[in-house]
Order: structure tokens, then sequence, then C-alpha cells
């Protein structure tokens, strides 16, 4: 079924209709009718997060906006994606940015890389979001700022767009079919790891230094510690038994303690996974995705079923969060997937990028499905804060269900990530019962996507006018046609 058969929630006009909807797909979203604003709204209460006040229920994700130099620093568009993080009114902004801990570990050439070359332009990064969020809502004492670490690990791709050099920690059939590795391909070693960690710590004290509140120790959407959570073949220190395979967490969580005391420490979770997705390769133009052939029992995933990978097990997720709390780490943000090998798990949307396929499923069934999990584990945990994802293709009706989720306790707080690149005021227009400005909200064009996959810098080209009038916008254009 092609993409055009769902109905989209773009052309619902009132939340009648769009809560009808729900109800005919048999989809358990909560929804509201009407939103309440600031002080009263569940989305404007304060959270407690290892002893500091956040000021309210949204977050902004970590995203990579390919538009850093070739060196790792960052440049004006990454600063005005920052600014924008400080006008969205949100007062937890979870690492802004995805920084790799070392040149080996960059998901592309143009990814921040931490280290003391370019430790001052991250530092100016964090000032400039503070000054914006000061103007915008006066104060800045609620809000949480932190840097997500990172190693992409089977995806990275550090030195020139379209030069794999994947380093991968397990052997896993299908995705190294698709990267064509071969059999003898290097995985990295204990004592590798081992070295990874230090730069680990070194990251951390570095963002220790700048100022920021938390770290993000990043275990999701495929890259390397997410990889080393579903390495149950591999064998050594960090493979094999759930007490090997979350050893990295621990030595990682270990070591920030001791280096970096009052440093809070946060993990962005792909709490569960499917088996990868491809286009049928039987359709001339991409079509569904459809699953790739699978041998069972399927041991390559993490919080996936073993015995059927088309649907997630939470027995080891829930294992992992327990981890967490008995490590001290008070923030999980929770996501799905890879945006690699089966993206309408990770982000529905109607539009895939351009190198992707049409969503099998109706995305409104996917983002049921991420929050039905969230649900899941915040009612095992409710001591852990909580971010929950996947509600940019909610559009018009994000606010609604939002409030929704965060008054019934399905989540703690509501993270944006696609949303902001086109309308980063969202937030603040909830809270204080502005008028969403429609002609401003993400349609799930996936061009945000398309465009780094071309080697262009990431942003929201058919709304923001600062990317539809720059120079990659043709260039762009072009690679889509193609």
């Amino acid at each position: 079924m092609a993409a055009r058969a769902y109905i989209s929630v773009g052309s619902m006009r009132e939340v009648l209709t769009f809560q009808r909807h729900l109800a005919t797909l048999g989809l358990d979203i909560p929804c509201d009718d009407a939103l309440q604003s600031a002080p009263q709204s569940p989305l404007a209460q304060p959270l407690n997060v290892g002893g500091r006040v956040v000021g309210n229920r949204w977050a902004i994700h970590p995203m990579e906006g390919w538009d850093g130099t070739p060196d790792g620093r960052p440049t004006e568009n990454t600063f005005r994606r920052w600014r924008n993080f400080g006008a969205s009114g949100a007062k937890l902004i979870w690492g802004g940015e995805a920084v790799a801990v070392r040149q080996d570990g960059r998901a592309n050439p143009h990814q921040l890389l931490i280290g003391d070359s370019t430790k001052a332009d991250l530092g100016r990064l964090r000032e400039v979001l503070l000054e914006e969020h000061l103007r915008v809502t006066g104060s800045t004492d609620d809000l949480l700022i932190g840097l997500q670490l990172t190693h992409s690990g089977r995806y990275s791709v550090p030195s020139a767009w379209g030069k794999r050099e994947p380093r991968i920690v397990q052997r896993h059939p299908i995705l190294d079919r698709r990267l064509n590795l071969p059999a003898d391909f290097p995985v990295l070693s204990d004592g590798d790891i081992r070295k990874l960690i230090e730069d680990f710590h070194a990251a951390a004290k570095i963002a220790h230094s700048l100022g920021y509140d938390f770290v993000d120790i990043k275990h999701c959407h495929g890259y390397l510690a997410h990889e080393l959570l579903g390495a149950h073949t591999r064998p050594g220190d960090y493979g094999g038994p759930f007490e090997n395979r979350t050893r990295f967490l621990r030595e990682i969580v270990q070591g920030v303690r001791s280096l970096c005391p009052g440093l809070l420490v946060g993990v962005r979770l792909s709490a569960f996974d499917l088996v990868p997705f491809h286009p049928d390769p039987t359709l001339s133009t991409p079509g569904p995705g459809i699953p790739e052939p699978f041998d069972l029992p399927y041991r390559w995933g993490f919080g996936v079923n073993a015995d059927n990978p088309l649907e997630p097990d939470l027995t080891e997720p829930i294992r992992f969060l327990r981890l967490l709390e008995e490590l001290g780490v008070p923030l999980v943000n929770l996501t799905a997937g890879s945006p690699y090998y089966n993206p309408h798990v990770q982000r529905p949307a109607l539009y895939p990028p351009s190198d992707g396929y049409q969503p099998p499923e109706d995305p409104l069934v996917g983002v049921a499905r991420q929050m039905r999990v969230h649900r899941t584990l915040k009612q095992h945990f409710p001591h852990l804060v909580m971010v929950g994802t996947a509600y940019t293709y909610l559009q018009d009706y994000l606010p609604h269900v939002a409030q929704a989720a965060v008054r019934e306790g399905w989540i703690d707080s509501v993270g944006l990530g696609r949303m902001v690149l086109s309308y980063p005021q969202l937030p603040w227009d909830v809270l204080w019962g502005n008028a969403l400005q429609t002609k401003k909200v993400c349609r799930t064009f996936s061009d945000c996507t398309t465009a780094p996959r071309n080697a262009l810098p990431s942003g929201c080209y058919p709304l923001d006018p600062h990317y539809k009038q720059s120079q990659a916008a043709p260039q762009l254009k072009a690679a889509k046609k193609k």
C-alpha cells in the first residue's frame, strides 16, 4: 500500500475528527479535547531531576545538523539552531546535538566533535542557547542543558561523504551484508572498547568544565553503544550475557561519577527494536518497506522478540532501566529502532526520505507503538524521569496528545525533534495559549533527512525560509529528482 492511501493527519481540521480517526484505527493514543495554558497546564508543571528543577514538560531532542566544520566545530547554522532551541521555551535541552567523542566515531564529516580544539566553540553553543532562552522566557534558573556523547560505530563516516568507515562490535548477518562487509572484517576488541570508554570520560570532563548540566551516553539508533546492547553473539567482556552487554555503560558512568562530581548522566535508549526493513525489490519504484529475511532465533537486537523479530520484547529493556536506577542515572530518553534500517519504527512519517521506503503501516500505528512502550516502562519505573519520542507526526494535534500523555502519567516530558526545525516556538506558544502557527507545523516531508543523505545541511527546507532560500535548496531539489 502506498503512503498516499493513508489519511493524512494534516488533512484533519479539528481535534474531534482526529480523535474519531484514532478510534477508527483502534489506536490507544490519549488526546485532550482542549488545551490548557500555563500555569495550570500539565505541560507547565516542573520536574525534579536529580535535585534540579526543570521548569516544564517540554524537551528538545538531540539532532545532527550536518553543518559543522571538517574539524568538528559549529558553524553559523549550528549556532542558529541552538538559538532556536533556547527560544523554544522548553526547559530540558537533551543534548541539542549528537557530539562524537573522537574522530573515527563521527556519523558524517560535518558532525560536531568534542576535544581541546573544539572546547571553546561547544561552550559558546551553550552560551547562545542560554542568552536566547533568557530573552524569551526571562529565566534560566529552571533550565537543564545536556550534551549527547556518541560514537557512531557501524555507521561512522568520519572523513568524507560516502566513504564509510564502520567500527563494528558484533557480526550482524543482515547489516554486514548491507554494508558489504567481508566475513573477516575486524570487530572492535575488548581493548578497543576500553580505550573508547576513556574517550567518553575525557569528553564528559570537557562538558562538565563548560557548564553542561548532564551528559547523555547515547544508546540508540544502531550506533555503537546500542549495538553493544544487542551483541548476544559477541565473546569476551562486552558481549553475551546481559551483564557483559551493559558493562560499557556501567564503566562509563562509574568514571563520570569519579571524574565529574555533580554532573548528571542521562541515556537516550532505543527501548525496542524490530528486524531491519528494506524496499520491496519486486517493485520498480520504492513501495512499502518489507522485513529482511531472517533466521530464528533472532540474536542481533535489543528489546526484540527473538522468536518473532517483528514485535518488541521489553524483558531486557526493563532490566536495563532497573540498572539505570541502581547506577543513579535519573534521566532516560526513550526512542526506538534505527533511521538506517527501520525508520518507520523510529520516526513515523507519511513521506520517506529519498533513499527510503514507503511506510508499511499508517504512521499513527508507529506513534502508538512507541507511546504504548513508553507507558509500560513508566509504570515499571515511576521514579525515573522519562522523555517520550515520536510525537511529530501528530502535527496540529501534537499539543493535545502531549498534554494528555503527561496528565495521564504515560510520560514525564515530551521531546521534540523535527518539529522544532520548522516551528521552534511551538512549546512556548502551547504553554501560553497562543494560536498554533499551522504554516510552521512539520508535515514530515523528510527533507531534513534527505538533505544529509546527499551531503547537505539538515534543516526544514519546505517551511523554514532560512533553508528554503539557501544555496543548498536547489541542490536538494536536484538530488530528489535524481
